[in-house]
């Protein structure tokens, strides 16, 4: 049982680097198609958009070992609810953590980066993070329920004994 825990959160650290290079990718490409800029407002100061970034990320991460460790590797299943949770919440995390890290940034304006965070709900970058994070979610699922039914590691054909 060991194992399994170990392997499922090396494979959620892998899926978390993975989420944070679609999501710098997807946001390049979005830029460069729309001719926007990811943080529309200049005056939130040039850290919120690594800050929205990375709660995202360290959202999806925690999503992705609390369900490889906490589920046993026999009971592990390939749940699209499950992965549109995820997804859910990274786009309401990288929202959010917007709002509140311009707000700790620049105290004396809250409101304004209230606003700044429910416009960003509306942004293709969020619904971009949002979709990014079901799509990872449904890919560790996949990883994990194909590595636990297997039991050991891949073998080739001329080392399974079923002669």
């Amino acid at each position: 049982m060991r194992d399994d825990r170990s392997y499922a959160a090396i494979v959620a650290v892998f899926a978390a680097f993975l989420y944070l290079a679609i999501l710098v990718a997807a946001f390049g490409l979005i830029s460069l198609a729309t001719n926007t800029e990811v943080i529309s407002d200049p005056a939130v100061g040039p850290l919120v958009g690594p800050v929205m970034c990375g709660a995202a990320v360290l959202t999806v991460f925690g999503f992705l070992l609390a369900i490889g460790t906490h589920v046993p590797a026999e009971r592990q299943r390939i749940s699209t609810i499950v992965a549109l949770t995820v997804g859910f919440a990274a786009y309401i995390i990288f929202a959010a953590a917007g709002g509140v890290a311009g707000a700790a940034g620049d105290p004396a304006q809250p409101f304004h980066y209230f606003l700044f965070a429910f416009d960003q709900l509306g942004s293709w970058y969020s619904i971009t993070a949002g979709i990014a994070g079901f799509v990872i979610t449904l890919l560790y699922q996949l990883v994990l329920v194909g590595r636990f039914r297997q039991r050991g590691r891949p073998r080739w054909p001329w080392e399974r004994d079923d002669e």
